[in-house]
């Protein structure tokens, strides 16, 4: 081949190689200097996910759970937590479009909102947002009965006393949990405490079975006690167990105190109720040791009954709020097993009454029998629930 033939097919070849390469460098994103670069309009496949979170805002309502939802994609994890760094714990629905909190927002609390996402596209992004729930303008707050880690009786009610009036008891008695190692069948009852506070008790069907093991937990946090009461701002938790099947059985007619466990009377103590026909009469019906006292000075003026007595008494177990106690009444010596002769409540010997207040516990259930006395014990009066049939007792649940 000639040298001239040679030449002309080479620059044919760079001729054709130069064509091609020109629309390859049309699709490129890279600019020389002084020219504008190419704008690329992402797929809409690739947008980022709209995420909204509510409530939002510096002055965020409180007693909501929180809400995340995504538009244009999915949520693939939520994280919300509070300046302390604890964790409001939440679920993704199963489609990805929204996140809901298991529990309320509380008031005056700062939370961090992060929102993990996908794209329709696959793309994954992190969003976040900051939200501050309003400061509570009223606090309400909790009185309960039994303290942790107590071995109470078998008449135990779980109660609990409210500073504040509560009207949105349906929406609080939702966030009250029994749980028992045995699963026993109780209730929560609604009723107006000694104090005249509003008060909740829970109490089994029938009298607790001997070593059931039992716990609250009332989540209360970010709950609105309604109509002014307040917002409750923290949660409660007891548990307890239970003792041996005791009943103290008390008959006024026969002046006669008996402690029964397990369905046999372990002794029988000569008592004085009550004087008959006035004030100072015993209450009957079905109370429950409150509180052993021990030595602690009972003045009359406290119950109504003038300047009748002032004294120090021993072995002091509290039965009702309004003042009814079994203690020692040495004084009443020639009238116990024979009359009632105290000023309401159920007097025994320094002897007996050391040996029985060494054997009951709070919690244990007094059966008191008698033809004249003030009636029978309020819910309210102590822990009177008992004196309510089942029934009864069902329908004072604000979920009934």
């Amino acid at each position: 081949m000639s040298r001239i033939r040679v030449l002309a097919h080479a620059r044919l070849r760079a001729a054709v190689v130069a064509a091609l390469l020109v629309p390859l460098a049309a699709c490129s994103s890279s600019t020389s200097a002084g020219s504008p670069a190419t704008e690329v309009t992402p797929s809409p496949d690739d947008r980022p996910v709209t995420v909204t979170v509510t409530p939002a805002g510096r002055k965020a309502p409180a007693g909501e759970p929180i809400r995340v939802t995504a538009a244009g994609g999915s949520l693939t994890s939520v994280t919300v937590t509070d300046a302390e760094g604890h964790r409001l714990a939440g679920r993704v629905a199963a489609d990805g479009r929204s996140w809901v909190s298991d529990r309320k927002a509380v008031p005056g609390t700062a939370y961090t909102v992060t929102a993990a996402t996908r794209s329709s596209g696959g793309t994954a992004r992190s969003t976040r947002a900051d939200v501050t729930t309003a400061a509570a303008d009223k606090v309400n707050k909790v009185d309960w009965r039994p303290g942790a880690g107590a071995t109470v009786g078998i008449a135990q009610p779980i109660s609990l006393v409210f500073d504040h009036p509560v009207r949105n008891r349906a929406e609080v008695e939702k966030q009250l949990r029994i749980t028992t190692s045995n699963g026993t069948e109780g209730s929560w009852g609604w009723i107006r405490d000694w104090s005249g506070r509003d008060r909740v008790d829970w109490r089994p069907r029938t009298y607790w079975k001997p070593g059931t093991e039992v716990r609250l937990n009332a989540e209360l946090n970010g709950t609105d006690s309604g109509a002014g009461g307040g917002w409750f701002v923290r949660d409660y938790a007891t548990a307890f167990t239970v003792g041996d099947r005791q009943i103290v059985k008390v008959d006024l007619d026969r002046h006669r105190l008996s402690l029964v466990r397990d369905g046999r009377t372990v002794r029988r103590i000569p008592v004085s109720g009550g004087t008959p026909g006035g004030d100072k009469r015993s209450w009957r019906g079905t109370a429950v040791l409150m509180a052993k006292e021990g030595t602690i000075n009972m003045n009359s003026e406290t119950v109504g009954l003038g300047d009748a007595y002032d004294k120090m008494v021993d072995h002091s177990m509290r039965l009702t709020w309004s003042g009814m106690y079994a203690h020692a009444a040495p004084w009443n010596a020639r009238h116990l097993g024979r009359a009632n002769r105290s000023s309401g409540c159920i007097g025994m010997s320094d002897a007996d009454a050391a040996w029985f207040y060494a054997r009951v516990r709070p919690g244990d259930p007094f059966e008191i029998t008698g033809q004249d006395t003030k009636g029978v014990v309020e819910p309210g009066n102590g822990f009177g629930a008992w004196n309510l049939s089942w029934t009864e007792w069902q329908q004072r649940s604000a979920l009934r």
